[in-house]
């Protein structure tokens, strides 16, 4: 799905939706945690914005330790593209996703993070290497480490395709948040819709 459909149809998904709730962790987290707990510590957040709930579908394999922190829930597999509300709930984080990123490059422009989402794309490791870093770069991603370090770029050849795979845009590289003290990362979204 493209982001102008994408922008056309969150609108849509929040007016029919009972509940949403978006959670982040932030860069430090992510940084201290590592990028897999920091995600499932988003999930929670968002679930706990979501409000009382009977049951939780996750995008994704079992979580160790999980249902003690939200209650029931099922882990599905590609869910987006399985579960209505899983699919609606990843529509609306990449949107949330694409507008704190598309202010963060205007923040820190020259990263081309309003096209590239902050993923590994060749314009932005080039960035990195002319700017440096900002607060809001991962310093514990190996790519991150690697640009800096001056390897060949071909060692990166296959990384935008992986980074789109596993994080799907719930996980950018990039830190991402709503507001000036601190952009946070791993946007998730919990929704439940009518």
């Amino acid at each position: 799905m493209s982001a102008a459909q994408r922008e056309r149809l969150a609108p849509l998904i929040r007016s029919r939706a009972v509940a949403i709730g978006v959670g982040a962790a932030s860069v430090r987290e992510i940084d201290q945690l590592n990028i897999y707990h920091a995600t499932h510590l988003a999930m929670r957040r968002a679930i706990a914005r979501v409000g009382e709930h009977e049951h939780v579908l996750v995008d994704g394999n079992r979580i160790a330790g999980f249902e003690a922190k939200v209650g029931p829930y099922s882990a599905i597999v590609k869910g987006d593209a399985r579960v209505y509300s899983i699919a609606c709930a990843s529509v609306v984080a990449k949107v949330v996703r694409d507008r704190m990123m598309t202010l963060l490059a205007a923040r820190y422009p020259g990263y081309g993070w309003e096209r590239n989402q902050g993923y590994a794309t060749l314009e932005h490791r080039m960035a990195i290497r002319e700017l440096g870093l900002t607060p809001f770069h991962r310093r514990s991603f190996l790519a991150l480490q690697r640009t800096l370090a001056g390897d060949q770029l071909g060692l990166f050849e296959g990384l935008d395709d992986l980074s789109h795979d596993l994080n799907e845009g719930l996980v950018p590289v990039m830190g991402q948040g709503t507001d000036e003290a601190e952009l946070e990362a791993a946007f998730l979204v919990g929704s439940m819709t009518t």
